[in-house]
């Protein structure tokens, strides 16, 4: 069984460029949202098994969502994303809830995969 996703990200080019590349690598993507708010609502109505997080986000940040998501009952695995490096934002990473983070430029399914593994 494929795992589901929901992507938020701000930028609706990245959400359909994802979404094609994780379908195309098994995973079956349930929703794509652009802000904090609306990956709250769609994360408690679609039960995705992970959460693919922009940490910046119009109207939150993506470090203060991935906390709200993983207080739900049955919560998702978050992992954060960025067009930054992981280096900036080291000291937010290592205390995160997530599961773990990716770049932008660098996600594939196959880096995904190895997170929630």
């Amino acid at each position: 069984m494929a795992r589901t996703v929901l992507i938020v990200d701000d930028h609706a080019p990245f959400r359909a460029r994802a979404r094609a590349l994780l379908e195309a690598e098994g995973f079956e993507v349930v929703g794509d949202v652009a802000d904090g708010e609306s990956a709250m609502v769609a994360a408690h109505a679609l039960q995705p098994d992970v959460v693919l997080l922009d940490i910046q986000l119009p109207d939150a940040d993506g470090f203060a969502v991935a906390e709200r998501l993983v207080t739900q009952a049955d919560p998702p695995s978050v992992v954060l994303i960025s067009s930054r490096s992981a280096e900036s934002y080291r000291h937010q990473l290592v205390s995160s809830s997530a599961r773990g983070f990716i770049a932008k430029a660098e996600l594939s399914g196959e880096c995904l995969g190895l997170l929630l593994d």
